[in-house]
Formats: structure tokens, C-alpha cells, sequence
């Protein structure tokens, strides 16, 4: 890389033309989500930080003080005057049976949602609300889907605070229905074993541990390639929904 190139690379990180922050679970997390391959997917003058840790919930996010970086963030971004969005995606483990993450889906979910738009409004940033990413286990031939729920909740939270939504659960659910289990089991971190346990991989209570997700095959995490296909599907939502923001993408292919 020539000096003058990498000066010119050191101003745009210095001063980003456009932030772009990613708050959410182990779906969106460095290693065993989309994060870090959507982040990938901007140009360099783009600041794309991935906030997002395995195992939280929308309620423990916050209690763990994780959400004080967003502020911190958007602060700078605002006295800096960059546009900043905050893509905001949770459910698989504010689903009951996880002790210390689980939230009620009427009485607490959509409240947590809710409040998280309403910060970043009021921090200067803009809110994106995302569905969660489709767990990939099938029963006979079908894919299961038991974050519609949540899925849902999200939508009519985005409907009610007038919030920008990326239908992530919808569109992934249906991609994977149409590639079939044996497709879909390439997305993991790892192979499957010779012999899997269906019910282990099914339950959702056995797949999310608090901190860095499992490094063993499973449905719900992914590795490279699903990394990759699940970021470029995410990056044609952005482009569709979110038209300001198409011009910090890189040219598709690319």
C-alpha cells in the first residue's frame, strides 16, 4: 500500500462518512454470526462496530451495561456529526427456560425493544429494527420456526415507534425451507457429527451459552459460509429498505 493510500485510509477511519453499529446475540456475534461479514460488506469509510455478544438477551444486554457503548457512540458520533444507525436484533434468547436472560414476550419484550428506539432517537442515532435470524432445524422435511413470536413482537414494535425493520426471520426462514436440511447443516460453525442427536439440536435451551458460542456443530449458530450468505441477504434488505445507505456498500460481488 502506497503513503499516500494509507493516509487516506487512516482519514476515513479517523473520520467515518457513516457508523453503523450492531447490537444483538450470538447470531449477529464476532465467530458465530453475520456481524463481522455484513461489517465487512461497507467501504472503508464506513465504521461498522459489531456490539453484539452471544448468549444476551434483550434484557440482560442492557443489565450487563453493554448498552452504555451505544451511548458512548452515538454521543461521539453526534458531536462529530456522523450519521450513525443502530441494527438492533434479539429473541433467541429472551425465549422461556434460559435463567437470567429469559423475558416475557407481552410484558417485557416489546417494552425492552421499545425503549432501545426510543435511546438511540433521542442519542441522535437511527434505530433498525431487526427480526431474528432463523434457527436451521427441520421435523420431517419442514422448518421449524419458533421465533415468529418474537419476530412479530419486533414488527409491531417497529409499526407502533414508526422504526426502520429488516424482516431478517421471514426471509432467512424461507431460504432455508427452500435449500433443504443438508444445505442448510453447511451454514454451521462446524460439520455435523456422523450421528446427531435431533432433540439436542432442536432445543434452543441447549444452544445458547452465556459467552462465546459453542465451537460444535449446531442449527443455530453459523460459520463462514453462512456468515457470508446471511450478511449479503441482510446488506439486499438494507439497500431495499434503507435507500440512504446503498452508496456505503461495496459493488455487489465485490
Amino acid at each position: 500500500m502506497s503513503n499516500l493510500v494509507s493516509a487516506q485510509t487512516q482519514v476515513l477511519a479517523a473520520n467515518p462518512a457513516l457508523r453503523v453499529i450492531l447490537v444483538g446475540d450470538s447470531t449477529m456475534a464476532t465467530k458465530s454470526g453475520y456481524g463481522d461479514a455484513l461489517c465487512a460488506r461497507f467501504k472503508p469509510q464506513v465504521d461498522c462496530v459489531n456490539l453484539a455478544r452471544g448468549g444476551r438477551s434483550s434484557g440482560s444486554f442492557r443489565a450487563e451495561g453493554l448498552w452504555n457503548r451505544v451511548q458512548e457512540l452515538l454521543t461521539e458520533s453526534a458531536s462529530s456529526g456522523i450519521a450513525t444507525y443502530v441494527l438492533i436484533q434479539f429473541g433467541h434468547n429472551d425465549q422461556p427456560g434460559k435463567p437470567g436472560r429469559s423475558t416475557d414476550l407481552v410484558s417485557e419484550f416489546p417494552v425492552n425493544m421499545t425503549r432501545y428506539v426510543s435511546e438511540v432517537k433521542q442519542w441522535g442515532g437511527v434505530p433498525v429494527l431487526v427480526t431474528p435470524l432463523t434457527r436451521r432445524s427441520f421435523r420431517e422435511g419442514v422448518l421449524e420456526n419458533n421465533l415468529k413470536p418474537w419476530a412479530d413482537a419486533i414488527e409491531k414494535v417497529a409499526q407502533e415507534t414508526h422504526t426502520l425493520l429488516l424482516p431478517l426471520n421471514a426471509e432467512s426462514h424461507a431460504a432455508v425451507q427452500a435449500m433443504g436440511e443438508a444445505e442448510a447443516d453447511t451454514l454451521a460453525v462446524a460439520p455435523p457429527p456422523p450421528k446427531v442427536d435431533a432433540h439436542a439440536l432442536s432445543d434452543p435451551n441447549k444452544l445458547e451459552p452465556q459467552g462465546a458460542a459453542k465451537s460444535a456443530f449446531d442449527r443455530t449458530h453459523v460459520g463462514i459460509k453462512g456468515a457470508t450468505y446471511f450478511a449479503n441477504m441482510l446488506e439486499r434488505q438494507m439497500r431495499q429498505h434503507i435507500i440512504a445507505i446503498s452508496a456505503f456498500f461495496k459493488p455487489v460481488g465485490e
